[in-house]
């Protein structure tokens, strides 16, 4: 009795899509993918409006205070759609590479394209975290060249100028060596790929956000300090975007913390014996023969019904002892499937990822090696031991 076709891992999934409702205002989607504006994104760019308007009536002298108004809020626009394609760089990559994206928000002078899973190699985050600084580099050389083409000193010059300065400082920006900006991604995937640990290469562009969080605040504080035309701009961008990286550097790290899998730890050392079972076996015998196992109910035509839900087996049996197991069953589906040969840190990341208690692993040619079960898993990572039954 061997449904080996059936316990076959398939192809990468797409995480589930946020719902629109969560997170913001739902713009459009990309392949699936919700791109999302927070709340947030209108008091980012209200600040940004209030802080540039005297900027463009100094860029501008002979503009009146409705244009520097417009210009300003034009900028805003700019920025934001700047950081939209930024995102969308990020976002594209990654579904090329089969690592599903849950949504893509603009939110207070930033954006995210939250992935479901993290790449499994250095080379992966490499090119998901360039992805984004050579779209906004692109943009800007472009805009760069459009600026060649129209009149200089006028309106239309300056919303030119502030796409490729926009698009440039995104560019440029997130190239800086910490995280969660592009280049601590690529410090991270570096330091990965020399030393061959993703965590080695986390703490050292944790670091690097940490570095970029007080130079921002120095550079703050220095347009202050010389009276600088841009000084209160500078200094509420700053401020703001210090305490993002320095918040998205803590993130990062207390992330590989849940991550990490305990040295010497094997899969096969938290799972259980598998026991398949006939479908139509009587509830009772299954939920008997289950002690400390987990049980695949199989049909006649040797298809897998699913992993007995012991809960469930429980209540059916308290109610109807004789009725057929599979009644109680959870079916098997692809993420719940794990190969017993997956990396620790993969497996424990699909444990976070997927909303199941049990999940059954395969060998490499398919078939059940045994059932792994979520607060196992969990004991394993909270206390470096197996746990005990």
């Amino acid at each position: 009795m061997d449904a080996t076709s059936q316990y076959r891992r398939g192809g990468p999934r797409r995480a589930p899509s946020a719902s629109p409702s969560e997170g913001g205002l739902l713009l459009f989607r990309v392949d699936g993918v919700p791109v999302l504006l927070a709340p947030s994104w209108w008091i980012g760019s209200l600040i940004i409006v209030v802080l540039y308007t005297p900027l463009v009536g100094r860029l501008l002298p002979d503009a009146s205070t409705l244009t520097s108004w417009v210009l300003a809020a034009a900028f805003a626009v700019l920025l934001g759609l700047s950081v939209l394609a930024h995102e969308l760089g990020h976002c594209v990559v990654a579904l090329r590479l089969g690592i599903p994206v849950r949504r893509l928000r603009l939110f207070l002078l930033g954006g995210l394209s939250e992935v479901a899973r993290t790449p499994r190699r250095p080379g992966q985050e490499s090119l998901v975290a360039a992805a984004g600084p050579v779209v906004s580099i692109l943009l800007a050389a472009l805009c760069g060249l459009l600026l060649l083409a129209v009149p200089p000193g006028g309106p239309i010059w300056l919303l030119v100028a502030q796409c490729a300065v926009a698009n440039l400082a995104v560019g440029l920006f997130n190239l800086l060596p910490g995280l969660p900006l592009d280049g601590g991604r690529l410090l991270r995937a570096g330091v990965w790929a020399l030393t061959g640990a993703r965590a080695k290469g986390t703490r050292a562009a944790v670091f690097g956000g940490g570095l970029v969080s007080v130079g921002l605040l120095v550079w703050a504080l220095w347009g202050l300090a010389v009276g600088s035309d841009d000084r209160w701009l500078r200094l509420g961008v700053c401020v703001v975007t210090a305490w993002f990286v320095a918040l998205g550097a803590s993130s990062e790290f207390a992330a590989e913390g849940r991550r990490g899998w305990p040295d010497g730890l094997e899969v096969g050392d938290l799972m259980r014996p598998v026991l398949q079972l006939p479908a139509e076996s009587p509830v009772s015998a299954a939920l008997s023969a289950s002690a400390g196992r987990g049980v695949v109910l199989v049909r006649a035509d040797g298809v897998a019904a699913g992993l007995l839900d012991e809960a469930a087996a429980e209540r059916l049996a308290a109610e109807s002892p004789q009725a057929p197991a599979e009644l109680a069953a959870e079916p098997i589906r692809a993420e719940t499937v794990l190969l017993l040969s997956e990396p620790g840190d993969d497996i424990a990341e699909r444990v976070r990822e997927v909303a199941t208690w049990q999940f059954l692993v395969v060998d490499d040619d398919g078939k059940p090696a045994g059932v792994l079960h979520r607060d196992d898993v969990r004991a394993a990572l909270s206390g470096h031991r197996k746990p005990t039954r």
